[in-house]
C-alpha cells in the first residue's frame, strides 16, 4: 500500500461519477470496494470523496435534476495549466465542453471532447492533487479510451499531453498505449464491428479487485449487472460491469500489482 502525493502532469489522476441515486451509489460502491465517504459541503453540491484506507480514491456526486447525460465514470488528466491545455485541445481538433473554471481552493478544471468523440476532463491541482490510492484493490488501476479511430485519438492525446503513443502487438486487436517517460498512462482501443453501433467513443476506468469472481457476485447482489463475462488477458482477469443506474466500469484482478510486490 502506497500513497500518491502528486501525479505527473499528462497522466490520469482522478475519476468521478455523477449518479441519479446518491445514497444508493454510496451503498453500492461502499460495499463493493470498501470505500468510506467524505461528503462535501452544500456550496460544492456535496461532492463526495471516496476513501480507501483514509486516502482519496475517487469522487462521487448526485447528477443534477433534469440532466440529459447518462451516469458515467469520468476521467481527468493532471495538467499544470488548464488554460494552455484548452488552447491545445482546440488546436488539435478537440472541443471544450466546459471552459476552465476554478473549484475553490481545490484546483481548476475543464471538460473536453477529443476529435473522435470521447469526453475527458483535465484537473490542475491545488489542494486536491488527485487519487492518493491507486493500483491496489478498491482503487483505479487502468484507463483506456474506446474509439472508432484509435490512431487519431492516440495522436490527439500525445500532442495535447506530451505523450508517446506505441502500438501494442495483440493478435486481432488494434490497440495503442500512451506513455509519459517511463510511466504507461493508458490505452487506446479501436472499436471494431463487434461493438454495437449505438455505443459512442468513451473512456473506460478499471478498478482493481483482489478476487474477481467474488466481486462479480457482489455486483449482482447489489443490483448491478455483468455486461462482459470474466476473461483472461496477459495482464490479469477482467470483466465489464454496470452499477444499478447504468454507469459502466471494468473490474480487474491484475496479474501483478505494485502493492503486492511490497508484501
Amino acid at each position: 500500500m502506497s500513497t500518491v502525493v502528486r501525479h505527473t502532469p499528462g497522466t490520469l489522476s482522478w475519476v468521478d461519477l455523477m449518479t441519479p441515486d446518491f445514497e444508493g451509489a454510496l451503498k453500492f460502491y461502499g460495499s463493493l470496494f470498501g470505500w468510506a465517504f467524505d461528503v462535501g459541503p452544500p456550496e460544492f453540491h456535496h461532492y463526495t470523496t471516496c476513501k480507501l484506507g483514509g486516502r482519496s480514491a475517487a469522487g462521487l456526486s448526485k447528477r443534477p435534476e433534469g440532466a440529459e447525460f447518462p451516469p458515467v465514470w469520468s476521467v481527468y488528466f493532471d495538467g499544470e495549466d488548464v488554460g494552455q491545455i484548452a488552447a491545445s485541445v482546440r488546436a488539435n481538433g478537440g472541443q471544450i465542453m466546459m471552459e476552465p473554471m476554478t473549484v475553490g481552493d481545490f484546483g481548476r478544471m475543464l471538460v473536453a471532447v477529443d476529435p473522435t468523440g470521447a469526453v475527458f476532463g483535465v484537473w490542475e491541482p491545488k489542494n486536491h492533487t488527485g487519487a492518493q490510492a491507486v493500483e491496489e484493490p478498491g482503487a483505479m488501476v487502468w484507463h483506456e479510451v474506446n474509439t472508432r479511430d484509435h490512431k487519431k485519438a492516440a495522436d490527439f492525446y500525445a500532442r495535447v499531453f506530451g505523450l508517446e503513443a506505441r502500438k501494442l502487438d495483440v493478435p486481432g486487436v488494434e490497440y495503442m498505449t500512451l506513455h509519459k517517460g517511463q510511466k504507461t498512462v493508458g490505452g487506446v482501443l479501436q472499436m471494431n464491428d463487434h461493438w454495437p453501433a449505438d455505443i459512442p467513443p468513451h473512456w473506460m476506468t478499471y478498478f482493481a479487485v483482489a478476487d474477481l469472481d467474488a466481486s462479480l457476485a457482489k455486483v449482482a447482489e447489489l443490483g448491478g449487472k455483468v455486461c462482459v463475462p470474466p476473461f483472461a488477458t496477459p495482464y490479469g482477469r477482467q470483466s465489464v460491469v454496470t452499477d444499478p443506474w447504468g454507469a459502466t466500469f471494468t473490474l480487474m484482478t491484475p496479474a501483478r500489482l505494485p502493492s503486492q510486490s511490497a508484501g
